[in-house]
């Protein structure tokens, strides 16, 4: 990678995508494992940024910043993404890459389409449930994983008394903050709004 490609300040609306895992071939690819099933973000961009694995860094090997390098060819491989990255010419170049966090800026996304929204938006979305007949939050979503047939929201529970009271989070007979899997359909839930960082269902509301 060139003085001038690491030069480069980093986005402050990265998002963490996927790790590389391993080499591809001899010629220098590499293989990265997507975070979530939208492996096509990865493959659409012309410019990823690595960032070394923590350990790693801890060591003083390299500090633990982001470094923007160029994608010059990239494709989705067996459940992965298989890519070429400019200055890195051989198997043991990109074999020193494994364990890097792959990271592309928010802003470059390319647009969803109409109904599809991308993983990372949701987390952070408010989710409510009008199953009792009453707007109700159930919680906050937390994190987005694919169950092999559709995407699944975490939610941490939280309760909120009336619409102008504090929102409070749930805890199980722990101590530890309640969670709640909601599947992520058309059957569920009935509207988004990435605006205002609400969502909407019928997922009926466990008993606090």
């Amino acid at each position: 990678m060139s003085d001038a490609v690491r030069s480069k300040a980093a986005p402050e609306d990265l998002v963490e995508l996927g790790r590389i895992t391993a080499a591809y071939g001899v010629k220098g690819w590499v293989k990265v494992q997507p975070h979530s099933a939208q492996a096509d973000v990865l493959r659409t961009q012309s410019q990823w940024w690595l960032t070394r694995p923590a350990p790693q860094a801890a060591r003083g090997v390299v500090a633990s910043v982001p470094v923007a390098i160029k994608v010059l060819q990239a494709r989705v491989h067996s459940g992965t993404v298989v890519a070429q990255l400019d200055g890195v010419a051989d198997r043991d170049q990109a074999e020193a890459l494994r364990g890097h966090v792959v990271s592309v800026a928010r802003s470059a996304f390319p647009a969803a389409g109409d109904d599809e929204y991308y993983w990372v938006d949701l987390i952070g979305c408010a989710l409510y449930t009008d199953a009792p007949g009453t707007r109700t939050l159930i919680g906050v979503v937390d994190g987005v994983f694919d169950n092999g047939a559709h995407a699944i929201l975490q939610v941490h529970r939280q309760r909120q008394a009336a619409p102008d009271a504090p929102v409070e989070p749930v805890l199980d007979a722990k101590g530890r903050p309640a969670e709640v899997l909601v599947p992520f359909v058309r059957a569920h839930v009935h509207h988004v709004d990435l605006t205002a960082r609400v969502i909407d269902s019928d997922w009926p509301l466990e008993d606090d």
